[in-house]
């Protein structure tokens, strides 16, 4: 079951600045959108539509992490680094910001 995205696919595809040739990959970026967002989600314990209600409820620098971890994954569909490595700059930061810290 596909998930609520809180990035639609053309605030993506204009993030990506993408050119002619690569606007026929709208399955394959919105695939990387929702992994990037599933992440996120299991990352910070909770789901953002769930937390914020609505798309356009859910913070900005939290929209801006789910574009940076897609782009990273998009642009870099090879195997580039050692397993482990670290999520693109500013994303862990954002994430670690909003993680309910409450027990």
């Amino acid at each position: 079951m596909p998930i609520e995205t809180i990035v639609t696919l053309d605030d993506m595809k204009e993030h990506l600045a993408l050119t002619g040739d690569q606007q026929d990959d709208d399955m394959l970026i919105q695939l990387k959108l929702d992994a990037a967002q599933s992440l996120i989600e299991r990352m910070l314990g909770y789901g953002l539509i769930a937390q914020f209600e609505v798309a356009h409820a859910v913070p900005p620098d939290l929209r801006e992490a789910v574009m940076q971890l897609a782009a990273w994954w998009y642009e870099n569909r090879e195997a580039v680094m050692e397993r482990g490595a670290p999520l693109p700059f500013g994303v862990a930061e954002i994430i670690d910001a909003h993680r309910d810290r409450s027990f």
